[in-house]
């Protein structure tokens, strides 16, 4: 059975997601910008050992806990390939937010659209959604109507392009290839802010439906 649980980590606040198996007791970690004592505090609580880290991109606010959790519990850390060189660069792209201190381990290894990653009995599916950053992922939990879209889209929003890598046209288009085929009722689970679903961003999201599209 799923264990879902989220909580605020890292100096902006970030969503952690912990996504585990209460059968197997294993469990993934995903986006851990900070305050790993507080996600192992909601590891322990569910009874879950962290087997694996997944970045849905690295920018320093997602990841600035991989490398606290990974000593604590070994865990292998994932991202997509076209941001595996970026885990040695944090530091710098922490500094253009007046931020000090950030350091990620290297990659374990990497994913792409298509693979699967196994939490126990969960399946993860993996998609590759840029347009935020060239290696953004997206998590899909299709057995409970789930997808974990880091900073692709947010309720009523989308995620920043201005950053190195960025492309809004890229972003648009991963939210119609890979969000849109999925049913309405699909709630979204966002690097920042609220749950939401896609059909209401399918209907009422400005940056969806607007001059941007």
């Amino acid at each position: 059975m799923l264990v879902f649980d989220s909580l605020e980590t890292g100096p902006l606040m970030t969503n952690c997601y912990i996504v585990g198996d209460s059968e197997t007791k294993e469990a993934a970690v995903i986006d851990p910008g900070g305050h790993a004592g507080a996600i192992r505090s909601a590891l322990e609580r569910h009874g879950l050992t962290c087997k694996t880290i997944i970045n849905t991109h690295t920018h320093f606010d997602h990841v600035g806990g991989n490398a606290d959790l990974k000593e604590a519990t070994g865990a292998e850390i994932l991202v997509h390939p076209a941001e595996a060189g970026w885990l040695k660069n944090v530091g710098e792209h922490a500094k253009m937010f007046g931020i000090s201190g950030a350091s990620s381990p290297p990659a374990d290894r990497t994913v792409d659209q298509g693979d699967v990653i196994e939490v126990g009995a969960i399946r993860l599916e993996v998609l590759h959604t840029p347009g935020h950053s060239p290696g953004s992922i997206s998590l899909v939990v299709a057995s409970e109507g789930k997808i974990l879209v880091g900073d692709l889209v947010f309720a009523g929003s989308i995620g920043r392009t201005d950053l190195p890598g960025g492309s809004l046209d890229t972003l648009l288009d991963s939210v119609k290839t890979k969000l849109y085929p999925h049913p309405d009722d699909t709630k979204l689970y966002s690097g920042h802010g609220p749950v939401t679903t896609l059909g209401r961003e399918r209907r009422s999201n400005p940056f969806l439906t607007g001059r941007y599209t």
